[in-house]
């Protein structure tokens, strides 16, 4: 699958037709499945519908757009025109359908994007594996017996595949930046609230964020101006860098350690303050808002939930509100410490997983020496960045032949998202950075 960039200027200048574009990746996205788990609707009707609309304002002499005739496709709770947003739920399999697509997917086929794929997620967004009762467990493309992360693992799975060049997903605690890395492609955090969440089945309200995948910096930068509406680039002036310190150089991988401090050679390590308490507080108030918003359907159909989700709502769901109210106002006090700490740099380096993608039979990692669910502790590095509100970007290491994905994340200030594109950029335009990655293995991928 070509990227992003250079499919829209093949649309846009009649070298390519969109309609030819949006064929070539439902076959492929036909010949990967269901062998990777990845997709949970093909919306054939609908691509092709909007690729003939790309192909009519071509033929016309009208400009369809920057994302020209790119095909996408988006985590299983963006509400999508005609069918229902399920949340990747069994229990909203029926419900009445969306009147109106999210402003996320209504901002992508505005710039001429052609959806073609709703894709698979941990049910609710609860969990950092895509381990999903109704569809199955999304298999990480560069190795399928291991998991491609969650909770927004479809979304990078079918970009690390190369069946498409862009996917939506969304990010609470780390849900777009652990598959990123366990899968080796690019995943944006925005500063929260930068984008609408409009037409989004919400998670936990405090943290949630729509973020896009991509397989290289450029079209990353591309959506992004897409989605936020944002034009331009960051300044010319060098980079300010730092690396983060603490918690953030436990529980990693020495290959992550060795390119921070490559990338940011002779830099500052930063100590951000109550690092373990703001992952506790973030694990707090994830839990008790998706009990709250799930109280009536547990007390109603408790069994038809995914179990593993099931009690961790029901849990959420018991906890005081004292308790929750306490944790948001450490928000406050931690958001100001950090937003201080920060001030003086651009990129922040950290990263993004603890370690490479686990076993699907073996679904655990060890954190500080002892045996955790992968599913709730993948995100042990990203949970504090989304408590902060700040950006942040994975990307993926350049790693030798036949090794496994893994990725950093570059965190800036709150609306730093230009400095950490022109970072990535930069860096990848080095060799610094980047998957590089050979099509994988699952059969059909990257047909």
């Amino acid at each position: 699958m070509t990227g992003a960039g250079a499919t829209a200027a093949a649309v846009r200048a009649g070298r390519l037709s969109a309609r030819h574009v949006a064929m070539r990746a439902l076959a492929s996205i036909e010949a990967a499945e269901p062998a990777m788990r990845a997709v949970t609707g093909i919306l054939r009707d609908r691509a092709l519908a909007d690729a003939a609309a790309v192909d009519a304002a071509v033929a016309a002499g009208r400009d369809p757009g920057p994302l020209a005739g790119v095909p996408y496709g988006v985590k299983d709770l963006f509400d999508v025109a005609g069918l229902p947003t399920t949340a990747g739920s069994a229990i909203y399999a029926d419900a009445q359908p969306a009147a109106h697509d999210a402003e996320a997917v209504r901002r992508m086929q505005a710039a001429g994007a052609v959806l073609v794929a709703t894709l698979n997620m941990d049910e609710f967004a609860y969990g950092f594996a895509t381990i999903n009762a109704r569809h199955g467990t999304t298999r990480n493309p560069h190795d399928p017996e291991r998991l491609a992360g969650g909770s927004s693992g479809g979304s990078a799975a079918v970009v690390a595949a190369r069946l498409l060049p862009l996917a939506l997903g969304s990010d609470t605690n780390g849900s777009v930046r652990v598959p990123a890395s366990l899968t080796g492609v690019y995943g944006l955090k925005p500063t929260h609230g930068a984008l609408p969440m409009a037409g989004v089945f919400p998670f936990a309200a405090s943290f949630d964020d729509v973020g896009p995948f991509a397989a290289n910096a450029a079209d990353m930068a591309l959506v992004w101006e897409v989605l936020s509406d944002r034009r331009g680039a960051a300044g010319e002036r060098p980079l300010r860098l730092a690396r983060l310190g603490g918690r953030f150089r436990d529980n990693a991988d020495p290959d992550q350690l060795a390119a921070i401090d490559a990338l940011a050679a002779d830099t500052p390590i930063l100590t951000l303050p109550d690092i373990a308490r703001a992952r506790s507080a973030a694990f707090l108030i994830t839990a008790y808002e998706g009990g709250t918003l799930h109280r009536d359907a547990l007390a109603e159909q408790a069994m038809a939930f995914d179990p593993a989700v099931r009690d961790r709502l029901i849990a959420g769901a018991l906890l005081p509100r004292g308790l929750y109210e306490e944790a948001l106002a450490f928000r406050e006090t931690f958001h100001a410490e950090v937003d201080a700490t920060i001030a003086p740099y651009d990129v922040l380096l950290a990263p993004a997983t603890p370690c490479t993608a686990p076993r699907i039979d073996d679904p655990w990692i060890v954190i500080d020496g002892k045996r955790v669910p992968a599913r709730a502790d993948l995100g042990i590095h990203t949970q504090p960045i989304s408590f902060a509100g700040l950006p942040s970007l994975a990307v993926p290491l350049c790693r030798a032949a036949g090794a496994l994905p893994i990725g950093l994340q570059l965190i800036g200030r709150r609306g730093g998202e230009a400095e950490l594109l022109r970072a990535a950029t930069l860096w990848e335009a080095q060799g610094l950075i980047g998957g590089a990655f050979p099509v994988p293995a699952i059969e059909g991928v990257g047909a």
